[in-house]
């Protein structure tokens, strides 16, 4: 039997410590924004493994998803994460990562880093826990985007950082005032800024099964139906007959082959935009389409969508298959709306390997589509 799909909405964190534990790596959250919550320790991905495939500037933290595989002891945790770049001149048509860069890390139940059973239902006693400057294994981590941090503060040698550019940042945004000073003296020397100029707003995701469109006790009047197909396909043909003057002109100098091409393609287009509104008018709020193996992507459009043979193999040798996709729901929750460019997608598509090689001591990379609305096509915001 397949795999049902799921879907990931985004939730407000509860106010108060329990809120912000949750979204600690302890709690194996799913999650959008802020910092990374890693799920294993060691095998991290470098900082330029985290840099983006066009500008080559560091990538934020977009979303991970907590993704166990059932019988598989070796993925008993198991964890997803996306990166995005902040240039919205990085998004500029379809294909293969480009801006992004998704990574899988998985754990047996019986590992080094978290005990064997699960965490509590209320988190601890005190205050909300600050953002970790390091692992606790002790590796550093960026004050800025919370990713690997080799390169550390030459004054005060306590500062991490993945790379100049968040150096540059967080010495603007207010290590200037704090380095050199001694942590005895003051508390708020090593406090880590929140830099929501660079990492994306946090929410909680919160998945749920998608419920079939037409439940098995429902009842549909055969007529009814009938009804509404004759009545949409007349409004269709009123809007259609509504917009041709100029345009209708323009298409009377083509050749009859060309005109029988050009009208098939926009039927096809229009049947896979349909489509996609219905799955999307269903549950409004879905910014996750999970489903590993089973239901494939809800595509916005018939062009540029991969092939399978652009769709690359895993290191192991080992076909990649489809496991989730990202919504455009997202981009309402991710405050990156401006007067000229912005962040923009249709559909964000993520596969993984099929055979889920490697260990717990490897972050590996994984393959993700970036499909863009066609032209007259795009979902209300």
């Amino acid at each position: 039997m397949a795999p049902g799909v799921e879907l990931g909405f985004a939730a407000a964190a509860a106010a108060g410590p329990g809120g912000a534990w949750r979204l600690r790596s302890a709690y194996f959250p799913s999650k959008v924004g802020g910092r990374p919550a890693w799920l294993g320790e060691a095998g991290l991905p470098g900082p330029a493994a985290l840099r983006c495939g066009r500008c080559q500037r560091p990538c934020a933290f977009l979303l991970q998803l907590y993704a166990p595989l059932p019988g598989r002891s070796d993925a008993f945790h198991r964890t997803l994460f996306v990166f995005a770049c902040r240039g919205p001149a990085c998004y500029r048509g379809s294909g293969p990562r480009g801006p992004f860069r998704v990574f899988r890390n998985q754990l047996p139940r019986r590992n080094d880093t978290y005990p064997e059973e699960p965490p509590p239902e209320e988190p601890p006693p005190g205050p909300a826990p600050a953002p970790p400057g390091r692992l606790s294994g002790g590796a550093a981590l960026c004050r800025v985007c919370g990713c690997p941090g080799p390169r550390c503060c030459g004054r005060c040698r306590r500062a991490a950082y993945c790379g100049p550019e968040h150096q540059a940042l967080d010495w603007r945004r207010g290590h200037r005032r704090s380095c050199g000073q001694h942590p005895a003296e003051d508390d708020s020397v090593d406090a880590i800024p929140e830099h929501n100029e660079f990492l994306f707003p946090e929410y909680e995701i919160l998945i749920e099964p998608e419920e079939p469109e037409f439940p098995d006790d429902s009842t549909i009047d055969p007529g009814d139906e009938q009804v509404a197909v004759e009545t949409s396909k007349d409004l269709k043909e009123q809007e259609e007959l509504g917009a041709t003057g100029s345009a209708g002109e323009a298409l009377q100098s083509l050749d009859e082959e060309t005109l029988e091409a050009l009208a098939k393609r926009e039927t096809e287009e229009d049947k896979i935009f349909q489509m996609f509104k219905e799955k999307v008018a269903a549950e409004p709020e879905q910014i996750i389409r999970y489903c590993r193996g089973g239901e494939g992507p809800v595509w916005v459009s018939g062009e540029n969508r991969p092939e399978e043979k652009d769709i690359p193999n895993c290191l192991c040798g080992a076909k990649r298959i489809f496991e989730f996709q990202i919504m455009p729901q997202l981009l309402n929750y991710l405050q990156v709306d401006s007067l000229g460019e912005s962040i923009d997608w249709g559909t964000l598509v993520v596969y993984t390997c099929a055979n889920n090689c490697g260990g717990a001591h490897e972050y590996l990379e994984e393959f993700i589509w970036k499909q863009d609305y066609s032209v007259g096509h795009v979902l209300p915001s």
